[in-house]
């Protein structure tokens, strides 16, 4: 155990839009069109700044997702939703995620921070790389890029989105000739209340992890063990330390799915219910996605084959999160599932991201363990239907985390980049 006593554990919500499971659409909670209703939005801002939380998620959607193993196909633009949200709520963080393979840096830097600017500084951009022929084909290619040139380009996007941020600061221009973009201007937004958007990174390779560590501030991680979890957190501090940066300056948010009950027998039901209303094909296609192989051709009684299990042939071309994959075949290892008992499995433990069926108290030692133990500086919460799973985190949870000395009783500052600041500080091992 580690002693964190200076500071809180860190919550952020990924908003899925309805919930991470398909069948969230069928709450009685929900109108048909409430994925695209700005009441609906406003309330979930409202509801996480009631229990203040530091920081709400948003997806951008660059294609129609499939509905087979997708929970949400269909979604909003997220800076443009976010800066609605932003117009009702006043101190909750709002993280949109933007693909650095399909984006002009130059015009997404300039959005970013005059969403940033309008909202008191409370945005934050989660840098992702698009994969998938899918994706590229609505922009006019034929594929995405291959995998290093996809990062080798959101290096340089990067680099270019931070100049020009500093830019609106300094009023210097921006000459910029990187591998992939050259560029001389400068931005006319003025800079924001915390300067300039917060930097997240949500992949799990090690070109993920080598830019988490360079340029990050905080990292959406996908860890299924508090073991494994507890080495991505030193490797990644370790990473932000060879950058010449203080390992405080990068916070490590795991993504936690959730199906909360006021008994655990009540929260496996729900679970049991939702994921029983969701099409047949979701937890296999899902796994195919994740693995890289089409799980509907394994023996379901027998347990993964060790070829499946293997690293892929060509990680350049692989299209799935090689984290994601990376911690699901470490989780089968450690467990020796038949397919049939894995399948099962993820409804209670998680896919890509570990899951977590129980209590709010249950989640709360959870949330503790993890904490004390320096494998995470707080969560990422994604539960199975947000609409009322997030009145349960910010009623029910946070209250149990105040009293626990793990969770602040209100706000303490203005900005994203001021809650992340003031959350506990990295342990020392």
């Amino acid at each position: 155990m580690t002693d964190r006593r200076d500071g809180h554990v860190i919550l952020g919500i990924n908003a899925l839009v309805l919930g991470y499971l398909p069948s969230a659409w069928q709450s009685p909670l929900l109108s048909d069109d409430a994925f695209v209703d700005p009441d609906y939005w406003v309330r979930l801002g409202r509801t996480a700044e009631r229990g203040t939380l530091d920081a709400v998620f948003l997806a951008d959607g660059p294609l129609l997702g499939d509905p087979s193993y997708d929970a949400n196909p269909i979604r909003l633009e997220p800076t443009v939703n976010w800066g609605h949200v932003a117009a009702a709520t006043e101190n909750v963080g709002l993280v949109a995620t933007a693909s650095t393979t399909f984006n002009d840096p130059f015009e997404l830097a300039e959005r970013l921070l005059s969403w940033d600017h309008l909202s008191g500084g409370r945005a934050a951009w989660n840098v992702v790389t698009t994969r998938g022929a899918a994706a590229a084909r609505n922009f006019g290619l034929p594929d995405v890029p291959l995998r290093d040139d996809r990062y080798e380009r959101a290096a340089d996007f990067v680099d270019v989105a931070l100049a020009l941020w500093e830019s609106a600061a300094t009023g210097e221009t921006v000459r910029h000739r990187g591998g992939f973009f050259e560029l001389e201007g400068r931005l006319r937004v003025p800079p924001s209340a915390q300067g300039h958007p917060v930097v997240f990174q949500a992949g799990g390779s090690p070109r993920g992890r080598a830019l988490a560590g360079r340029v990050a501030e905080g990292v959406f991680a996908a860890e299924l063990t508090r073991d494994k979890a507890v080495e991505h957190y030193r490797l990644v501090k370790q990473l932000a330390v060879q950058n010449g940066r203080s390992p405080d300056a990068v916070k490590i948010l795991p993504g936690l799915l959730l199906s909360l009950g006021s008994t655990e027998e009540e929260a496996r039901r729900r679970s049991d219910e939702l994921h029983d209303a969701s099409p047949a094909s979701y937890s296999v296609q899902w796994l195919s996605q994740a693995i890289g192989f089409d799980a509907s051709k394994l023996e379901l009684d027998e347990p993964f084959p060790e070829e499946v299990l293997a690293a892929p042939a060509d990680p350049q071309t692989f299209v799935g999160s090689l984290g994601f994959r990376e911690s699901i075949v470490a989780q089968i290892r450690r467990t020796r599932p038949t397919v049939r008992e894995y399948l099962k499995q993820t409804r209670y433990t998680g896919s890509g991201h570990a899951g977590f069926v129980g209590t709010p108290e249950q989640l709360a030692d959870r949330i503790e363990d993890w904490f004390h133990a320096g494998a995470v500086d707080g969560f990422n919460l994604q539960p199975d239907i947000l609409v009322d799973g997030l009145e349960v985190i910010a009623d029910e949870l946070v209250p149990i985390l105040r009293r626990r000395g793990l969770y602040r009783h209100e706000y303490e500052t203005f900005t994203l980049r001021g809650h992340l600041q003031a959350a506990s500080p990295t342990p020392t091992f």
